[in-house]
């Protein structure tokens, strides 16, 4: 893999020293959360999707800043803020500075085309590479989907396959770096009777998974039933808020989703992952108070309402 630039024997020392730092302080500030087992993070979508290719590198100061203000204990990126040559020293530096440890990263690639696995392959390698050296631990992965996508659009056999085989090399790659790999959902994995996920699990018997409950409740799953039934393979979570006519709100606890029941069922099932906040709002809403007061809401939504 060729390097995107050159660095000088100074600057090297100095993003070891960052990155080396960031690791030390993900592993002191995740044995200080040990007794409470879960960990609740957040993710930076909101922030990205208002950004040229969704990509939140140019506002990570922004988000650690918030994320920070907000009382959040940790945060999963995303693999296109790792990208950048100097990822680890920047975001290295941003760990330290707002003492908030990077948990891990969400990743996605359209594994089920096996023309596209080199490439795929390439980013994963380089992505897990980095976050391992910041401290992450966890990478939350996402299949891909055909287009063009449509609710019954349905994976073949043979794109079921090139899948799990794709899957399976990143897994081991993770495991290199150790990195644990959980399945990240959107809705397409879902319909249809959980077509995709049902044969991605058909395929690695023991893969993870990091389920969206929001998403599972779009692609028509009902969370609680979904924990109940997948709770030993659960090691994460995505958690979102939506109203009764399907649009997503503000901050969690501010729409219709029956977290009560989640609750009821991630208690049956002794989850002890990764709680991830992660909003988003629909294109057209406008925003009546700063991001960093909805991730705060949120935050104080998930520790009275889920314990966490």
């Amino acid at each position: 893999m060729h390097p995107t630039h050159l660095i000088s024997r100074r600057d090297f020392l100095k993003t070891t020293a960052i990155a080396a730092t960031a690791a030390g302080l993900s592993g002191a500030l995740g044995a200080a959360t040990t007794k409470r087992k879960v960990v609740v993070g957040a993710h930076p979508w909101v922030y990205a999707a208002t950004q040229p290719n969704y990509d939140p590198t140019p506002v990570l100061p922004q988000i650690f800043a918030d994320f920070s203000y907000a009382g959040i204990e940790g945060i999963e990126l995303m693999h296109t803020a790792l990208r950048p040559g100097d990822a680890v020293a920047r975001i290295g530096e941003l760990s330290q500075k707002h003492r908030l440890p990077v948990i891990g990263t969400s990743f996605g690639g359209a594994m089920w085309d096996r023309a596209q696995h080199s490439a795929v392959l390439e980013d994963a390698e380089k992505v897990i590479t980095r976050l391992a050296q910041l401290g992450g631990r966890t990478l939350g992965a996402t299949v891909g989907q055909p287009r063009p996508a449509t609710p019954t659009l349905r994976k073949t056999p043979e794109q079921l396959d090139a899948q799990a085989e794709c899957l399976r090399t990143i897994i081991a790659l993770c495991a290199k770096h150790g990195v644990v790999l959980n399945l990240h959902n959107h809705a397409y994995e879902v319909e249809n009777e959980l077509h995709d996920l049902k044969g991605t699990l058909e395929r690695i018997p023991d893969v993870k998974l990091g389920p969206d409950l929001n998403w599972l409740v779009r692609g028509g799953v009902n969370p609680a039933a979904f924990i109940r039934q997948h709770g030993k393979r659960i090691v994460f979570l995505h958690l979102r808020d939506q109203s009764k006519d399907g649009k997503w709100v503000e901050a969690i606890g501010e729409g219709d989703t029956d977290f009560a029941g989640i609750a009821a069922a991630l208690n049956d099932v002794g989850f002890a992952g990764d709680a991830i906040i992660e909003l988003a709002h629909e294109k057209t809403f406008k925003l009546t108070r700063p991001l960093r007061e909805s991730v705060k809401l949120s935050r104080e939504f998930v520790r009275t309402t889920l314990g966490y």
